[in-house]
C-alpha cells in the first residue's frame, strides 16, 4: 500500500521531497484525514523502491511540520494541517482550507502543495515567517486592487 504516493526518479525534486509534498497534498485534499495510519517506513520504501532512510526523512519533515505523528503501537498517523491564518494555526488536528470539508478536492491538493513549496522557498531564502506572510499579504492586496482594506 503506497497511500496514493509515487516517486519519479527522473524528477529534479528529491524523492523525500516528492513524498513530503504528496502527503501534504493528500491531507489538504482530504484524501488522508486526521487519524489515518500511514504505511510503515520500510513498507513504503519497499513499495516505492527507495531506501528506508529516504522515506524516514520525508516522515521526519512531515512530523516536524506537525502534519503527522509517530505513535507507539499505532505507527505513523495523520494529525492534520493547521488552518492557515487561524489563531490556532499549527494546532494538531486543525483542518486547512481545501482539506475536503468544503469539497474542493484537487484544488485543495494543488493549493496545499503550492503553500508547502512557498514555505520551503521562504525557508531556503532565510525569510522569517512574518516576512513571508507579509509578502503574501502584499500579493493579495495587489490582486484586489488599490484602496482595498481587506
Amino acid at each position: 500500500m503506497t497511500a496514493g504516493i509515487s516517486v519519479d526518479l527522473g524528477s529534479p525534486t528529491p524523492p523525500y521531497e516528492q513524498i513530503r509534498l504528496q502527503v501534504s497534498a493528500l491531507v489538504a485534499a482530504g484524501g488522508l484525514t486526521a487519524g489515518t495510519r500511514l504505511p510503515a517506513v520500510r513498507s513504503l520504501a519497499a513499495d516505492l523502491g527507495l531506501a528506508a532512510g529516504t522515506v524516514a526523512r520525508a516522515y521526519r519533515e512531515l512530523e516536524q511540520s506537525g502534519l503527522i505523528e509517530t505513535r507507539r503501537r499505532n505507527g505513523t498517523v495523520v494529525v492534520g494541517l493547521p488552518a492557515y491564518g487561524s489563531p490556532d494555526a499549527g494546532a494538531p488536528g486543525s483542518a486547512a482550507p481545501g482539506s475536503g470539508a468544503s469539497g474542493s478536492g484537487a484544488v485543495g491538493a494543488e493549493l496545499g502543495a503550492a503553500v508547502e513549496r512557498l514555505i520551503q522557498a521562504g525557508a531556503k531564502a532565510g525569510l522569517p515567517d512574518e516576512e513571508l506572510l507579509a509578502l503574501v499579504r502584499v500579493g493579495l492586496q495587489r490582486r484586489r486592487g488599490p484602496g482595498s482594506l481587506e
